[in-house]
């Protein structure tokens, strides 16, 4: 396969472009300036070091480091989605990481074995691209449904203390706000199911493209992906709420966050 190399100074010349993007926020006094170089540095720096380390793990592919470095993105997952949650970090740490691990694990797993039918299921080049998708899309569900569950207990507190006082137990209490941040992280996903191939092509299957590969063949790939993608968000943001709530309440169900 044939693939056009881009050179250092042809992603360099983008940078053109954004200088009518600086100079529109610096006549509109929008300051957005520092962030946006902040955010461009920090992007090249961080993605020139992952891609020379997963040179280097591709290259090994060892099943125990592959899978060390899919325990180290998830960590870093549940931290992220703990911080972005604006919630104790440590307490909610565990929480999360087992909402993360539990299905972002089974489905890649069962992605790798029955779907690709791969020798080597700790593959390098899909275990760690595909986890990656897979967590990608977990984490922005995650940080979703746990901020939508717990703002709206917050907001609708009468009625959730009322429920409780009418000696409904907390399960039922919770379940109008518990679906509603399933349906608030999920439906994302389903829009863009319904959209895919139609309003813009996904970036794994124009990857494929790009790298030569027949666009029937990204096309399964890409659309196996979006179902794998599909199911673990859904029972991530699940188990987020689940594992998290047993520390959100105190013995008398009350909020204590």
């Amino acid at each position: 396969m044939n693939v056009e190399e881009v050179s250092y100074l042809s992603i360099a010349s983008l940078l053109i472009l954004i200088i009518p993007v600086l100079v529109i926020n610096r006549k509109l006094r929008i300051g957005l300036n520092k962030e946006i170089f902040y955010a461009l540095a920090r992007m090249v720096i961080q993605l020139s070091l992952v891609g020379l380390f997963l040179q280097s793990i591709f290259r090994l592919n060892n099943p125990f480091l592959n899978l060390a470095y899919l325990l180290f993105m998830i960590m870093v997952a549940s931290f992220s989605a703990a911080r972005s949650c604006s919630f104790q970090l440590f307490k909610l740490f565990i929480p999360l990481f087992l909402a993360f691990i539990l299905p972002n694990v089974i489905v890649l797993l069962f992605f790798n074995a029955f779907v690709i039918s791969l020798d080597h299921l700790f593959n390098a080049r899909y275990m760690i691209t595909i986890g990656g998708m897979l967590l990608g899309n977990c984490l922005n569900g995650n940080i979703i449904s746990v901020n939508r569950f717990y703002q709206a207990i917050k907001q609708n507190k009468n009625e959730y203390y009322y429920s409780l006082s009418l000696s409904t137990n907390k399960t039922e209490a919770l379940r109008p706000y518990f679906k509603d941040a399933v349906l608030a992280s999920i439906n994302p996903t389903i829009a863009s199911i319904e959209t895919i191939g139609l309003v813009a092509l996904p970036g794994m299957m124009t990857g494929q493209i790009l790298g030569g590969v027949l666009p029937l063949t990204a096309i399964k790939y890409q659309i196996a992906i979006m179902i794998a993608i599909l199911i673990a968000r859904y029972f991530s943001a699940i188990l987020a709420i689940i594992f998290t709530s047993f520390q959100a309440f105190d013995e008398n169900d009350v909020l204590i966050f």
